[in-house]
């Protein structure tokens, strides 16, 4: 005789639906009953030894704060309007100019591919040089973040 999972039913074979509810129960109360005033493990104690306080409206208000949020958004306000204007130009152009977009261009490539496979170099182009100038912000965020008295990002 083989008994199957009824959860009315005593005795019956517990399926994987239980076991995983159970589990979700012990997650669940293991969860609740931690103590967050406890010390922290030893894998989160590096941020409490090299913790400084910070004050963070101090760095706002700091010139080289404002310099590099306005250096970060003369950099991220044009590249971001750039792409959103290319990435249209492709279904705007074909569907507005499909004459235009049909020019042969190199044996069976017309300008609509030519231009569909332009926006993979032009997204790679400008992925380089947001990275190459976010590590120029990085620099001077750490540069500003020392000035502080904070040595680590972490």
């Amino acid at each position: 005789e083989q008994r199957t999972e009824n959860p009315r039913v005593p005795g019956s074979i517990p399926g994987p639906a239980t076991f995983s509810k159970l589990t979700l129960k012990i997650s669940v109360s293991q969860i609740a009953s931690f103590n967050m005033s406890s010390p922290n493990p030893p894998s989160e104690k590096s941020s409490e030894v090299n913790s400084v306080p910070v004050d963070w409206n101090a760095i706002a208000a700091h010139p080289d704060f404002t310099a590099l949020v306005r250096r970060k958004m003369r950099l991220i306000i044009p590249a971001t309007v750039f792409f959103v204007v290319y990435y249209f130009l492709l279904p705007i152009g074909v569907g507005w100019f499909p004459e235009f977009m049909q020019r042969p261009v190199w044996a069976d490539m017309n300008l609509a591919y030519l231009f569909a496979l332009s926006q993979f170099f032009m997204s790679w182009a400008l992925a380089f040089v947001y990275v190459v100038a976010a590590a120029g912000w990085d620099r001077r965020e750490t540069a500003l973040l020392a000035k502080f008295g904070f040595t680590s990002k972490h």
